[in-house]
């Protein structure tokens, strides 16, 4: 029997896959990864965005492996760092431990709905997201597959903790602890800066949708992560070595470019608005109000074939409850962009979007006005430097990028196709007139 198996990707040239582990890659939620799409219906827009969660998964395994190979070989590990990390003496919990990242890695995104994030916060239950499922589905189906067919026998809440990390793992499990290794695992995998899951993302998708932005020296990046250990708290957090500093930082600058210009595209943003609508039609007609987390194995029924399906059969007939969203998304009559936030207008008026939101609302109608806005959480991405004297020091100390890098938001609002140009006449008269006034308990 062959021990090893080779997948090609785009990205990362073969992936490498034992025979143990092709069986959790055989199974059935992992499989289903291969019908749902990573970007949702952005293949709309950008017409070779059509890869899917399944070669995802497999690149951030793959990156995940290499990171954990690289912080973990004994020529990169500073001293003191085996006193606090006591798990980099002992060679089998290396091999036990290295094994729990490939499989975090693999099967970090077993949750995700249909067409992926697209509609997470308005069809699922409160206090639900596509974490807490995937740790449902890990803990009940998958469990018996890791026990069974891996080498140690791999104990599921260690996968499912790498895979999720300590804030979501808290929220799901308020009672788990994470160990000072545990901590730098999961990071690993989920972590802001150097998590394979954000470098695979923005590497597959810029390859995918076929721009530049997304692109960094990844090979460079993971050569120069290091454990470093924090000379305040003296706690072990993953950094970089001062020579990646600037491949961190262009990483960075590439999340920076795919959220403004591809993730948060306006007709990109537009279809997420009606494809939700649509499958909250198609939610009410099987008497839901939500995706169904509470039986895991009906769940997996449910991926974006299943509903694309669904849209074409909308679109044939008039009395179907969806027939109006299916002829907006398969007719590409998308609602038009009709009026963009700007630093100008903020300056005149904080509250200009909602102003002019009122505004439209009260002239043509719910209906027929859409509004969308987003606003990047937290502050400045932070993290452990070591210069080539081995000082360490936090990356916003010496990088002038972390300090200039610009905060995302956006706020769009959109019409119906035949009202456009109405808008923009109306808009273009009275948008200043608007501006003078404030929004007070929704109204102006």
């Amino acid at each position: 029997m062959k021990l090893k198996h080779e997948i090609r990707d785009p990205i990362h040239g073969f992936v490498k896959v034992l025979s143990e582990e092709r069986k959790i890659l055989d199974s059935l939620p992992m499989q289903r990864l291969r019908y749902i799409h990573q970007l949702g219906l952005t293949f709309l827009l950008y017409p070779s965005a059509t890869h899917k969660r399944f070669e995802h998964s497999l690149g951030v395994m793959e990156l995940a492996t290499r990171i954990y190979d690289v912080i973990t070989s004994p020529y990169n590990i500073f001293p003191g760092v085996r006193d606090i990390l006591p798990e980099l003496n002992q060679n089998e919990k290396l091999i036990y431990w290295r094994k729990v990242v490939r499989m975090a890695g693999l099967c970090h995104d077993v949750g995700h709905l249909p067409f992926s994030h697209t509609v997470e916060k308005d069809l699922l239950p409160p206090g639900w997201n596509h974490e807490r499922i995937t740790a449902c589905i890990l803990e009940s189906i998958m469990k018996k597959l890791f026990e069974e067919n891996i080498t140690p026998p791999l104990r599921i809440r260690d996968i499912i903790k790498i895979a999720l990390g300590p804030e979501k793992i808290a929220e799901i499990y308020p009672d788990e602890e994470f160990t000072p290794w545990e901590s730098i695992l999961s990071e690993i995998i989920t972590g802001d800066c150097f998590g394979a899951d954000r470098m695979d993302h923005l590497l597959r998708d810029s390859y995918h949708i076929g721009v530049a932005y997304g692109k960094f020296d990844q090979f460079r990046l993971i050569d120069t992560l290091r454990i470093l250990v924090d000379p305040e708290s003296n706690s072990p957090e993953l950094g970089v070595e001062i020579g990646g500093l600037h491949v961190v930082e262009s990483l960075l600058l590439a999340r920076y470019f795919m959220y403004s210009q591809v993730y948060l595209h306006p007709v990109r943003r537009i279809y997420d608005h009606h494809l939700k609508a649509f499958l909250k039609k198609c939610l009410e007609m099987e008497n839901r109000e939500f995706f169904p987390v509470d039986n895991v194995e009906e769940f997996l029924n449910y991926s974006d074939d299943k509903f694309l399906w669904e849209l074409k059969e909308a679109f044939k007939s008039r009395a179907h409850p969806g027939w109006r969203w299916a002829e907006i998304i398969l007719s590409r009559k998308h609602y038009r962009l009709v009026y963009e936030l700007t630093h100008h207008d903020l300056r005149k008026n904080p509250q200009a979007l909602e102003i002019i939101y009122h505004a439209l609302l009260k002239k043509y109608g719910e209906e027929k006005i859409i509004k969308d806005d987003y606003e990047e959480e937290g502050g400045i991405i932070d993290f452990l430097v070591v210069d080539r004297q081995n000082n360490i020091r936090r990356a916003r100390e010496v990088s002038d990028v972390l300090q200039k890098l610009p905060r995302l938001a956006v706020g769009y609002l959109f019409s119906e196709p035949p009202l456009k140009e109405e808008i923009d006449e109306f808009l273009k008269e009275e948008k200043d007139k608007l501006l003078q006034k404030e929004v007070s308990n929704g109204e102006i």
